[in-house]
């Protein structure tokens, strides 16, 4: 039998080979420790790299629960693009051997920038966050809030005849007579500093809404605004320091003149707006002790649409459109020229005004009748463009539907499930969703919230396309946040009362 002694050699060795191994033991709640670190992620071999992309990590305990929030400068968890649908298992599983966080406690969110990561960005998310937990470090803890409203704007734009329509590169914008209105944008910027005892800051975690989709000049691989906003943030602070961006409720959100042609795409300037005004807001935060850590996982089953007769309904939309094209003596060649000439002078357009006045001293309009079926054939020109750009957009957006009711019918389940993450980190809390939500969900969970400081991300542990608005959803087929989309509009009401009810227990 082994004497008291020798039982506690026993435990001390243990312990020892546990933190040699890097394993985080399971003890009672103390102070909290934090670390972060980032790894480049870039593929190189998919063609010109403009900027690095990364996974940045920070893991924070409190000797009884520990969490790692890992950022991904990518399009999403899985789904779509590089990130394969096996990712974050095989993360989770490595992280729970090693260094020994539950896998219910690792948070996971893609910035959506549409930047190309390495095959094996796994195992380097693995690295990332395993040299986060080696650097771990007694820390303080501030939150609070940074203002940016230049850099993007929504995307959705409210019709004159009640639908609405975005603003994207693959269809037309509606005419400018047809714009009634724009929806909603969330300027604030939620901020998480944490600093070590001598008042270096360990990482920074920075939430905001919006899509990093505007390109860079040379059109190479980027992390686009956010990583620029992300390097701002790390050449102002500590050396060392790991500013993590955190996407919010980006679903419906552009970048700002996401559209102009007069000048090259450049998602830098964009990046550095938004990197300064988040260092205004990490200065004014003033992190203390504040030991609290709460991670709530949960799931959800939600509703999935059918949107079986609302395609039938858009093919019948289309085929209208298509009827009502007419005959016209115009091609692209000629319209543009008269389009010149009509707009630039009304009352003379095809001659000199003496021909005109020369005309009608001696009894003639031929000039003028040239004009009458000039105008004529140039309106129904018109007409067959702003036809044919209806039926673009309907065919790009049928699409999508076709796609997910497709799915719909081979999976045969009616719901889906999602996972849920609340967050509290001393004043800051976060909750997550695994899908694209708009910007209007953000909004309404924020008001709601008990908790002052409470922001949400989108893009986080999975991804399930698009989550808009109960009523976004009556616009089905108009856009691509109600097209690309798996939910039935009873969704919203079912997760933003789930949602407060997590945040009523942090």
């Amino acid at each position: 039998m082994m004497t008291r002694h020798a039982v506690r050699m026993v435990l001390v060795l243990a312990a020892m080979l546990g933190l040699k191994a890097g394993w985080l033991q399971p003890a009672l709640a103390g102070p909290l420790r934090a670390g972060a670190a980032k790894v480049d992620v870039t593929n190189r071999e998919a063609g010109p790299v403009n900027d690095p992309l990364y996974v940045r990590a920070l893991v924070v305990t409190d000797g009884q629960t520990t969490l790692a929030i890992v950022t991904v400068d990518a399009v999403a968890i899985g789904e779509i693009g590089p990130i394969g649908n096996d990712y974050l298992g095989r993360v989770r599983a490595e992280l729970e051997r090693q260094p020994g966080i539950q896998p219910q406690h690792v948070l996971v969110n893609a910035s959506h920038c549409h930047g190309i990561v390495c095959p094996d960005v796994d195992q380097r998310t693995i690295d990332a966050v395993r040299q986060a937990a080696a650097n771990l470090v007694p820390v303080t803890v501030g939150a609070g809030t940074g203002h940016e409203d230049r850099i993007m704007e929504n995307r959705r734009l409210k019709l004159q005849d009640g639908r609405e329509a975005d603003v994207r590169h693959a269809y037309a914008m509606p005419a400018d007579a047809q714009v009634a209105g724009v929806g909603p944008v969330d300027p604030e910027i939620g901020v998480l500093r944490l600093d070590d005892l001598e008042g270096r800051t360990v990482a920074v975690v920075y939430n905001f809404a919006c899509h990093p989709i505007q390109g860079v000049p040379s059109g190479g691989n980027t992390a686009d605004i956010t990583g620029f906003s992300s390097q701002v943030i790390e050449d102002n602070l500590s050396p060392g320091a790991v500013a993590l961006f955190v996407q919010g409720c980006a679903g419906d959100i552009n970048p700002a003149g996401y559209k102009e042609v007069d000048q090259p795409r450049d998602a830098e300037p964009l990046g550095n707006r938004l990197g300064l005004s988040t260092l205004r807001a990490i200065r004014r935060i003033e992190p203390r002790r504040d030991d609290r850590l709460r991670v709530i996982n949960q799931r959800l089953e939600l509703p999935r649409a059918d949107v079986a007769q609302r395609i039938v309904a858009l093919e019948a939309e289309r085929d209208r459109l298509v009827a009502s094209l007419r005959g016209t003596s115009l091609n692209l060649k000629t319209f543009l020229p008269l389009a010149v000439k009509y707009h630039l002078e009304t009352d003379f357009p095809s001659a000199y005004s003496h021909r005109y006045l020369h005309e009608q001293a001696q009894g003639r309009d031929a000039l003028g009748k040239l004009d009458a079926e000039n105008r004529r054939q140039m309106a129904l020109y018109v007409q067959n463009v702003l036809a044919m750009e209806q039926v673009t957009r309907i065919q790009t957006n049928l699409a999508l539907l076709r796609k997910h009711q497709a799915q719909l019918v081979a999976g045969g389940r009616r719901t889906l499930d999602v996972e849920l993450l609340a967050v509290r980190l001393g004043d800051f809390v976060l909750t997550t969703f695994p899908g694209e939500l708009t910007v209007q969900i953000g909004l309404n969970i924020k008001q709601r919230s008990p908790h002052e400081l409470t922001f949400v991300a989108g893009y986080t542990n999975g991804y399930i396309y698009y989550a808009p608005t109960a009523e976004q959803l009556r616009n089905v087929g108009g856009a691509q946040e109600d097209s690309d989309c798996l939910l039935a509009p009873q969704w919203q009401q079912l997760y933003e009362e789930q949602v407060a009810r997590l945040l009523d227990q942090l």
